[in-house]
């Protein structure tokens, strides 16, 4: 069955800027595993499109492993922004540092060897191994499970079935060509057997399919309905000073948004306090967003007129201040707290 998969990816393989084509992968050029590694990370609940201009601009300013790991950390958390689970980021640098301090600026060839980096998980260390050193490592992301609980009808629902589906991923691996099979089975769950309206008709793996045989493929696979999100709510405070600077804290390295800058806030996310300086405070209005288990709803406070020493974070001078530094609640936040000022 994995002839007929490569062939079809020979013929149809997405052109992605951190990936070695199979045309060029036959004529010996070899992945880059750090290239492999950073789209791995960046790609972990985010979409294609959304990572490629990440890519290309970690890329283009740190070229190799060695560079993001001599990069300052508020330089790289600043690219991040936007890209969410800032966790990633700061488990992106560790990485970085550890191959370099500890691998000579190489990274492990082996699934086992990846696996002992940090922020390195079973998934990403079989990407890795697969498609970067060709180890017939089993890789199995949402588009993976997809297309495995089709083709074999498996009808137990997701988070529960993984583990089967894993095996029956892995039964179906193939010792020769497994980087370019791994990606051919994700591309092949990215633009055939989607979530929705699957091309069965065009799908090199139509005859063997068994959902597609009984006309159950939309219908897989099943899940488990997720609970309602809760609602939080908190207030956070921004206030400006007489020659623009603007108040932020940097947030402790734990947590929801760890080391990331923001706007001082009252605990909503199990850091912060009270507001951090006796300000003329008024309410601006509500920012809402979504995190992967909870929806929040902040009431923005504003001093425009801030004159007191603050009891935590600093004053940023306004020509030091870039509000597209922010995680994406913030720069929310931020939207909204200078319409009141009268400028952004």
């Amino acid at each position: 069955m994995s002839g007929s998969l490569l062939a079809w990816y020979d013929r149809y393989a997405r052109v992605m800027p951190w990936r070695v084509g199979p045309a060029d992968r036959a004529a010996g050029i070899r992945p880059d595993p750090y290239r492999v590694w950073l789209s791995e990370v960046m790609l972990q609940q985010t979409t294609v499109a959304a990572v490629r201009d990440y890519f290309r601009r970690f890329t283009d300013r740190w070229p190799t492993v060695t560079d993001l790991a001599a990069a300052a950390d508020a330089e790289v958390m600043a690219e991040w922004a936007g890209l969410g689970y800032y966790a990633r980021a700061r488990n992106l640098l560790k990485c970085a540092r550890a191959v370099v301090a500890d691998h000579g600026g190489v990274f492990p060839a082996t699934r086992e060897g990846l696996l002992a980096l940090p922020g390195i998980g079973p998934y990403t260390a079989a990407a890795i191994a697969a498609i970067a050193h060709d180890e017939p490592a089993t890789v199995v992301d949402g588009n993976v499970e997809r297309v495995m609980a089709r083709l074999h009808a498996v009808e137990t629902p997701l988070p529960a079935a993984k583990p089967e589906l894993v095996a029956l991923a892995a039964g179906l691996t193939p010792a020769d060509r497994p980087g370019d099979y791994a990606q051919a089975v994700m591309d092949l769950g990215a633009t055939i057997c989607t979530p929705r309206n699957p091309a069965c008709g065009i799908c090199p793996w139509s005859a063997p399919c068994a959902a597609r045989a009984r006309g159950i493929a939309a219908q897989l696979p099943r899940k488990t309905p997720k609970a309602a999100k809760p609602v939080r709510e908190g207030t956070v405070w921004v206030a400006r000073r007489a020659d623009g600077a603007i108040l932020l804290e940097t947030r402790p390295e734990r947590g929801l948004l760890g080391g990331m800058p923001g706007f001082p806030g009252d605990g909503w996310d199990g850091a912060g306090g009270g507001p951090p300086l006796a300000g003329d405070w008024r309410l601006a209005g509500e920012a809402r967003h979504t995190f992967t288990h909870f929806h929040l709803i902040l009431s923005v406070m504003v001093d425009p007129d801030a004159s007191d020493a603050p009891l935590r974070g600093a004053f940023v001078a306004r020509p030091a201040f870039r509000p597209a530094d922010l995680p994406t609640v913030m720069r929310k936040v931020w939207d909204i707290a200078s319409g009141t000022f009268g400028h952004s």
